[in-house]
């Protein structure tokens, strides 16, 4: 079965890079090496040139956001996306990926249950689970434990909810095993810890009804770290941060080239997820990794395939209420983007992909040196301080200044943006998201850039 549903990786069979994405790659490392040396043979400002870049980077990438999201800012269809009469109502199985979830899966199951329009099917993909989770299963539905590598009959007061155990692998090969035991139109999978928010699958079914081409979406998650104080910090910071991650996906969903789908909660067209191969038990990102197979097939044969991000599908997740859980989860995430942009490096500037190879693929390439570009303009920035060198550190704290300024207009106006498009506007206070921009560039976006260069040297591999 592995072989079957990776057949398509690219890390399998691998194919010739174009010169132009060797080109683009190596301008990338060329010219980080050159902003750097600029400290040591530049005077002025200019030899502050990797922050100056860095800060010209970030900028371009907002300017690019909010010229495709301003049109959210009036109402449009998409927002509520309600079935026409007619349609075909493609049936829908949701399976939870669990590894020892026990305290936590009782709430997600009811959770879909209670959903506006309940899913047909609801599958626990049981990763290896050695906690309490069979008692759980049997004491709030009835459900008897199968045997490893097989399925429960249904439970006895849930018929829609089944059971599949499998030998602990890793979310990837759960997830394709429990594909395969699945037969509804739509697939979509939900993390045990990612709680759906009532109407979110009646959104996601009837942007699938509405679009016989979508093959992949996701929905729009909101953070949940805990009480605790450092919970409600990191929670602070990483509520502002998914507004901003969201909106730039559906920026590059306009110009179809969105590739970061969210595992926790995203949905696909079985019939395509099965062509492609399912997810790569490879890959430390399978959710992302796989979204670049989708793209490489519709390319590959002509098809018109798209990808979404459904506004009207809102849900809450888990998340980091720790540094090191921080730190660890960054790691893993920016590891493995950097395995998968190394497997598809033939896709970057490469026109037969269309503008996902043209322009988000070499975005992509710059993205890999951006947290090292951050933390070296940084590093430079307090040496010039503690080496007494005010006259070159004023400028460039006005040129900070400027950023966080800029930084703090669009954020402002993406909240706007994000609550019209959702629905969502609780815990978006203007107050605390001025506070948050102003103290972020020397907080918490360190701390991002600190955990994507620990996946820099943890695992750089091909």
């Amino acid at each position: 079965m592995s072989q079957t549903l990776v057949a398509q990786s690219p890390r399998l069979t691998p194919r010739p890079v174009p010169f132009a994405s060797y080109a683009i790659m190596g301008s990338v490392v060329l010219l980080f090496i050159a902003l750097v040396a600029q400290t040591f043979f530049r005077t002025g400002l200019a030899s502050w040139s990797v922050g100056l870049v860095y800060i010209a980077y970030d900028t371009a990438l907002l300017i690019f956001t909010a010229s495709k999201t301003h049109r959210l800012a009036q109402p449009i269809s998409e927002t509520l996306s309600i079935a026409r009469p007619g349609q075909a109502r493609p049936s829908l199985g949701v399976i939870i990926a669990a590894h020892n979830e026990a305290r936590v899966l009782g709430i997600t199951i009811d959770t879909l249950t209670a959903q506006s329009d309940p899913p047909d099917l609801i599958l626990i993909a049981d990763d290896g689970s050695s906690d309490d989770t069979p008692a759980e299963l049997m004491r709030l539905y009835g459900l008897a434990m199968p045997a490893l590598d097989s399925i429960s009959d249904p439970a006895l007061n849930l018929p829609t909810l089944r059971w599949l155990r499998v030998p602990h692998g890793g979310k990837a090969r759960a997830l394709n095993a429990a594909i395969q035991q699945i037969d509804t139109d739509v697939v979509l999978t939900v993390d045990a810890d990612t709680l759906l928010d009532p109407g979110a699958l009646a959104a996601m079914r009837s942007a699938f009804a509405e679009e016989p081409e979508l093959v992949a979406a996701t929905g729009v998650l909101t953070p949940i770290c805990g009480p605790t104080l450092s919970g409600r910090i990191f929670q602070w910071f990483q509520t502002y941060e998914y507004v901003r991650n969201f909106l730039s996906r559906y920026a590059w969903m306009r110009v179809d080239s969105l590739l970061l789908i969210s595992g926790a909660f995203a949905a696909f067209r079985r019939d395509a997820l099965i062509t492609v191969g399912g997810f790569d038990p490879a890959c430390m990102v399978e959710d992302y990794e796989l979204i670049h197979r989708l793209h490489r097939h519709a390319a590959d044969q002509g098809l018109g395939w798209t990808i979404r991000v459904i506004g009207a599908a809102t849900a809450r997740t888990d998340a980091p209420a720790s540094l090191m859980a921080f730190l660890r989860q960054r790691r893993r995430w920016f590891g493995g983007y950097l395995q998968t942009q190394y497997w598809n490096r033939d896709m970057i500037g490469n026109p037969h992909f269309g503008s996902l190879g043209t322009a988000q693929m070499p975005v992509k390439t710059l993205d890999t040196v951006q947290p090292i570009y951050g933390i070296a303009a940084f590093i430079i920035l307090i040496t010039l301080v503690v080496t007494g060198n005010f006259t070159l550190a004023w400028p460039i704290l006005v040129v900070m200044i400027v950023k966080i300024i800029f930084d703090l207009a669009y954020h402002l106006w993406s909240l706007r943006l994000y609550a019209r498009w959702t629905g969502q506007a609780e815990g978006l206070g203007m107050g605390w998201a001025i506070l948050a921009a102003i103290l972020e560039p020397f907080t918490f976006q360190l701390l991002r850039h600190i955990g994507a260069t620990w996946g820099w040297f943890s695992r750089v591999t091909p």
